[in-house]
């Protein structure tokens, strides 16, 4: 008699993603994230419902400017995750579960400082930026970065969380924390944006309660609970080498994230000099297309979970399998989704708003989005077989190149002609420039461990 998945042992996870079929357990270890990532994508969807109904075109605006700087901050702790995953993974992959929870506390304590010590350089940007954007919404700015702040620590416990229970095997959990955060952000929208009137500082006030609530959870799950492998303090200390491992593995993805965000800090830069309508309007497309674009790209997370453990055991043809199912799958999911998005376009961004002009904006611009999302589920599951293998230098070269050379400089080349729309055809072109790319990568890629 089978044991059912979701039941299993860490050890009978191992066993199933070494032996096992590769579509199926490929499938098993995706969904979890698949719904992880619907239900992660619904969260700005119903902050933009209630900033966009409640708020006003200029608090969402400001919101749509800010999400890649604070991203930005947040990207050291994708980083360390990334880093997190391949290491743990591989050590899971070799049967070396002391090892692996060691580094999960290392990965734990050193995520939670750093997270403290970044919170008041986010104050910081916030005033300097807040003196460099359009007069409508720098005030909105200044609010909604610096706030953030305070929420920073949190996020960067929740990226860690994640990573420890895909590198397990086990992403179901992350899903479970995911949708608790959905509930719990609507429940203080609703409470301090809806009931209280406190406007933008509602959205970020929701963002906070919500995050410290997870947050105890996590602990007591990793920390308290006698279910599962119970983490401990006792006897803890910094070690050198894990830390230096970590960082060592996870500096090129920090990097890669930090600059992906940066890209998109900038464009939004050329798209706010046009107003807060333009702006608005390509923020409830981001928020729409969010779903489409973290769907496909959510199977890359099982795909790292398959080739680190099958390249820590060995096992590089079975790891290049799952990589090839991954891409397959990730394709086939994102042209589902576009044939059921851009038909439905104009009833969707129509909940956010009923200014016509922003909604003119806020549809072609959905549009065009939506039909890049194939290209970008393939680089992102090319993108997990990298960070599976330790290759993370190459994450970060992918990530510059989409954003920097193949989108950004589009646009500047082309804005001239396209004006504003040089944004959304540049996300199209890079997308599926960035596939091509990795596609080549990965078939010239030596399938054997860099971490060392």
């Amino acid at each position: 008699m089978k044991v059912k998945f979701l039941s299993q042992t860490m050890e009978q996870r191992r066993e199933r993603i070494l032996n096992g079929n590769a579509l199926p357990t490929i499938l098993m270890l995706s969904l979890p994230t698949l719904m992880m990532g619907a239900v992660q994508s619904l969260i700005p969807v119903m902050d933009g419902l209630f900033l966009n109904n409640l708020v006003g075109t200029t608090a969402a605006s400001a919101v749509t400017y800010c999400t890649p700087v604070v991203n930005m901050m947040t990207a050291l702790a994708q980083g360390l995750s990334a880093a997190g995953m391949a290491i743990i993974g591989q050590c899971n992959g070799r049967g070396d579960f002391e090892e692996s929870r060691r580094t999960t506390v290392q990965l734990i304590i050193f995520a939670f400082i750093l997270g403290f010590i970044l919170a008041p350089i986010l104050v910081v940007v916030g005033f300097v930026l807040s003196g460099h954007v359009n007069a409508d919404i720098a005030h909105n700015v200044l609010i909604y970065i610096s706030l953030n702040a305070l929420v920073i620590p949190f996020s960067f416990l929740e990226s860690i969380y994640n990573a420890i229970k895909n590198a397990n095997g086990k992403p179901e959990d992350s899903f479970i924390r995911m949708l608790i955060m959905l509930i719990l952000k609507i429940l203080f929208n609703a409470l301090f944006v809806g009931l209280f009137s406190w406007g933008l500082v509602g959205s970020v006030m929701a963002s906070l309660a919500s995050n410290i609530l997870i947050t105890v959870w996590m602990f007591y799950e990793l920390f308290v609970s006698e279910k599962g492998e119970r983490l401990e303090f006792k006897g803890f200390h910094f070690e050198k080498e894990i830390i230096k491992k970590l960082l060592f593995i996870g500096f090129p993805s920090m990097l890669s994230n930090l600059m992906l965000n940066l890209g998109f800090f900038l464009i939004n830069t050329e798209v706010e000099k046009y107003g807060a309508i333009i702006l608005n309007g390509q923020g409830i497309a981001n928020n729409i297309t969010s779903v489409c674009f973290i769907l496909p790209a959510s199977f890359g997370s099982a795909v790292t979970t398959m080739v680190s453990m099958n390249i820590g055991a060995g096992q590089p043809k079975r790891a290049k399998h799952a990589c090839l199912v991954g891409c397959i799958v990730s394709a086939v999911t994102a042209a589902l989704l576009i044939a059921i998005i851009v038909p439905s376009s104009s009833h969707l961004t129509v909940l956010f708003t009923r200014k016509p002009e922003v909604l003119s904006v806020a549809n072609k611009a959905l549009h065009i989005y939506t039909y890049s999302v194939i290209g970008f589920g393939i680089a992102m599951v090319e993108q997990g077989a990298f960070i599976g293998l330790g290759k993370t230098r190459i994450t970060l070269v992918m990530s510059i190149l989409r954003v920097w050379l193949l989108r950004y400089i589009f646009i500047l080349l082309t804005e001239s002609y396209l004006s504003y729309y040089a944004v959304f055809w540049g996300n199209l072109f890079s997308n599926y420039g960035a596939a091509l790319i990795s596609t080549i990568l990965i078939l010239r890629v030596k399938w054997k461990s860099a971490i060392h």
